[in-house]
């Protein structure tokens, strides 16, 4: 019996696996850009060519946060000795926004001096690749993780404390790792009550959870502002907007706003203008 002659078939079956493969992902390059998406799946730093971000002098109420932050990044980017950075406290008062405006700011003054990498918390796991990629690049990296905070069943918490310190390899000299999170300890206060609840020597269970934070060499707190802070932050966007409205309106319709969202924050005052320009018909 003759065999018929499958090679066209089998040809054809590799052109359609082929065409529902997904390409793969381009080299990494750290000078295509100056801040990238790390995507985990495919060990990829994604060039983000536009950064969503807020200009550093329009953050108002932080001042203190935002010279300590910003002096810490320009050391790093001069080659010269600085900590990792944990950024905590109430939501909205511009924890993200100062990190990504220092990494402006620095890179205005020296152009390329640094790269921003922003890793999402769920990819902590995959930091010792990232980092050995980084290692192999001559530019110096920020590498930035937007609301860190680990739950009880997430042992991620403890790759990170080895690569931020105490771990063999540790972190490399060209990367500094800043850090944004809603709580100091990162993890839940009912988690470290349970730690300490079941462990044999609670003590030792806490620390165990605490000690991440003490990776960080550099702490800064974020607090819930008051009226008059508030109002100076809509102030310093209205005019960034050049809004042509009346201030004591202005104010009162920004009270309103923060009252009916429950909270007075950088972020809040960001929406609030947002409204308000695009009801006066005006564009940043």
């Amino acid at each position: 019996m003759d065999h018929p002659d499958l090679s066209p078939l089998l040809q054809r079956i590799a052109v359609a696996l082929e065409r529902h493969s997904p390409p793969p992902p381009p080299p990494n390059d750290l000078n295509a850009a100056d801040a990238f998406v790390w995507q985990a799946e495919g060990d990829w730093l994604e060039p983000v060519p536009v950064i969503n971000r807020v200009d550093i002098a329009l953050l108002k109420g932080i001042d203190q946060q935002r010279d300590i932050l910003l002096s810490n990044t320009r050391r790093f980017a001069s080659g010269l000795p600085a900590n990792n950075a944990l950024l905590w406290g109430a939501r909205g008062t511009g924890k993200s926004s100062l990190v990504k405006a220092a990494h402006a700011a620095v890179n205005t003054k020296t152009p390329r001096a640094l790269v921003l990498v922003e890793i999402h918390r769920e990819d902590i796991p995959t930091l010792p690749r990232l980092l050995r990629l980084l290692a192999q690049g001559q530019r110096r990296c920020l590498l930035f993780c937007d609301d860190l905070s680990f739950a009880a069943t997430d042992e991620g918490y403890k790759s990170l404390k080895a690569v931020l310190e105490g771990g063999l390899q540790g972190r490399p000299g060209n990367v500094l790792f800043y850090a944004t999170s809603n709580r100091r300890h990162m993890m839940p206060r009912e988690m470290m009550d349970n730690e300490s609840s079941t462990a044999i020597n609670p003590n030792e269970a806490v620390e165990e959870k605490v000690s991440l934070s003490d990776r960080f060499g550099l702490w800064l707190g974020f607090h819930n502002m008051d009226q008059t802070t508030f109002l100076a932050i809509v102030d310093g966007y209205a005019d960034a907007f050049g809004l042509k409205t009346s201030k004591s309106d202005l104010h009162a319709q920004a009270i309103e706003w923060s009252m009916t969202r429950g909270s007075r924050s950088g972020r809040v005052a960001w929406q609030f203008i947002q409204d308000v320009a695009g009801r006066l018909g005006e564009t940043s």
